[in-house]
């Protein structure tokens, strides 16, 4: 089994995979311009590494996880994807990906952290 997780965002998707038995690797992230052209580029992803799992994270609590939950439950049916799709509970995996950040890079916009976030959520699924 082949697992990919996604870190959704408005303006990034944070991407990483686990192809051997819990080796999680963060990829590069998918700069999202408009909401087909990031589902066509994760489909692209998901077919290109032959992914038989995705894992989406979601937030749970908070002031807007239902609107988030929503927005990213319509992106994800705007995927192709014939595998399974799970969700996660993604409730401070940013965080998390920050901290794990901090002193490495700057907080740049290019998506490392949104990578390291999806790398999180997928680590807490396969446990």
């Amino acid at each position: 089994m082949k697992f990919a997780s996604l870190d959704i965002g408005l303006k990034r998707i944070g991407i990483a995979v686990c192809l051997q038995s819990g080796i999680v690797t963060p990829q590069n992230a998918i700069i999202r311009r408009n909401r087909n052209q990031a589902a066509n580029d994760v489909d692209e992803f998901l077919l290109k590494w032959e992914i038989n799992t995705l894992v989406i994270g979601i937030p749970k609590g908070g002031s807007s996880s239902e609107e988030m939950e929503r927005r990213i439950k319509h992106f994800a049916s705007l995927l192709k994807f014939p595998g399974e799709i799970f969700y996660q509970d993604e409730y401070g995996s940013s965080l998390e990906a920050k901290e794990i950040m901090k002193g490495i890079t700057k907080q740049k916009k290019d998506g490392k952290i949104d990578s390291i976030a999806a790398k999180i959520i997928l680590e807490r699924y396969l446990k």
